[in-house]
């Protein structure tokens, strides 16, 4: 029996047993009915039962994504393949039901000059498109880190009642702006302090170091992608990961961090 089914059966128990409690409203009432019920908040205790099985507004799970678009990234099919893995993670989180909790996806780039919004943060099944990303310019990902700060603090976008937002950060250079300044600043916000945060280093060039240090879900260690499956790979896990916690009774927890096997054929296995 699904979960909505059974809610439907108690609720219906519920108001069948109020029924023989108390009188329908506009139903005529005996004055003996008047006289026996009793001066206390019987009605008001049965409104209150009856909303403990209603069903509460599912809270938000963000899930922010921030990905190099530096120029190097357009070599050996790394945006191609970028670009794939972001939207197939956003097709996922459509399906999942949102009983419990509802996946919201937003996406900061960072390449040439400055980052930028690349996606406003929204519920991912109302996400109608994603706007392919293109690799060119410079590496700013200190700006890319103060925008998701900025994001993450506003309450009005993201609300107190929200679960644990995830970060994700996917690189394959070397930062060209003070990442380290911003960086400090999110561990020190109140709330993009608190979030779990996953890292992607892709190919040989990029700052291992750094990713290492923004990563901090222990089921997650830096993952390290050589060629455009691995990119697949990641996404997917994070993608299972943030599921299972959507999911679960708490979704603040960690969840497993699998990376998923692809078949030995698959055609993106050139290393970068």
């Amino acid at each position: 029996m699904g979960f909505g089914k059974y809610q439907e059966d108690i609720v219906s128990r519920y108001v069948g047993d109020t029924r023989d409690r108390e009188p329908l409203l506009g139903a005529p009432v005996t004055p003996q009915e008047i006289k026996n019920k009793p001066e206390s908040k019987q009605g008001t205790k049965s409104m209150t039962g009856l909303k403990q099985f209603q069903m509460s507004a599912p809270r938000p799970l963000p899930v922010i994504v921030l990905a190099d678009v530096s120029g190097s990234m357009a070599a050996d099919g790394k945006i191609e393949a970028l670009n794939s893995a972001l939207k197939d993670m956003i097709r996922a989180f459509v399906d999942q039901s949102r009983l419990r909790a509802e996946i919201q996806v937003g996406l900061i780039t960072f390449g040439g000059e400055t980052a930028q919004v690349h996606l406003p943060l929204a519920p991912a099944h109302q996400i109608a498109r994603l706007d392919s990303l293109k690799a060119e310019g410079r590496t700013p990902m200190g700006h890319a880190m103060e925008l998701a700060t900025c994001l993450l603090e506003d309450k009005e976008l993201i609300p107190s009642r929200a679960y644990r937002p995830v970060l994700v950060l996917v690189s394959d250079g070397q930062a060209t702006d003070d990442w380290k300044e911003a960086f400090k600043c999110m561990q020190a916000s109140d709330r993009s302090g608190k979030a779990g945060r996953f890292a992607m280093a892709i190919g040989a060039d990029a700052d291992e170091m750094m990713l290492k240090s923004f990563a901090n879900d222990p089921e997650a260690p830096l993952f390290k992608a050589n060629n455009a499956r691995d990119i697949h790979r990641f996404f997917q896990a994070v993608t299972m990961s943030v599921t299972v916690k959507s999911q679960s009774p708490n979704p603040d927890q960690s969840a497993a961090f699998t990376i998923p096997d692809l078949p030995d054929d698959d055609p993106m296995d050139l290393d970068f």
